[in-house]
């Protein structure tokens, strides 16, 4: 009767931590209260106004992905041939982005980000250092998988 009990206890142990271990994880992929989800914002320091787009939908855990970035002064004017550096990961986790995307000018201050892998659900971050005619400046968004 001791062994029975004994087995039912270390089931009843191990079904409470794979349910503890999935609300975590489902906890996990929803967004902080406030998470800014925005695609178009102004850069930190105000010295462009960027917006982010995937270029297919929809954004997907695995694959690579392609994403453009429209880069503009506060004034509307398309900024071409700037520098961007993309960067990210996913903050919660500590961690950064499992590949290193590349942006090209596309034409009429549009980048192409090539080579953005997000590995994971949940809330990534991807920022971009801009580099260009008014001045170095950095922008993050928020992106929940």
């Amino acid at each position: 009767m001791k062994h029975s009990l004994g087995r039912y206890a270390v089931l009843a142990a191990i079904v409470v931590v794979v349910v503890a271990g999935w609300l975590v994880m489902a906890g996990r992929h929803t967004p902080p209260d406030g998470a800014d989800l925005m695609r178009s914002k102004s850069s930190a320091g105000g010295a462009y106004v960027v917006s982010v787009e995937p270029e297919a939908e929809p954004v997907e855990q695995g694959p690579l992905h392609t994403w453009l970035a429209s880069v503009k002064l506060p004034d509307g004017t398309p900024v071409v041939n700037a520098r961007i550096g993309v960067d990210g990961g996913m903050p919660a986790h500590g961690h950064g982005l499992p590949t290193a995307p590349k942006a090209s000018h596309a034409g009429d201050g549009v980048y192409r980000i090539e080579g953005v892998r997000f590995n994971m659900g949940g809330l990534w971050e991807l920022r971009l250092s801009i580099d260009g005619p008014a001045g170095e400046d950095e922008v993050v968004f928020n992106i929940e998988l």
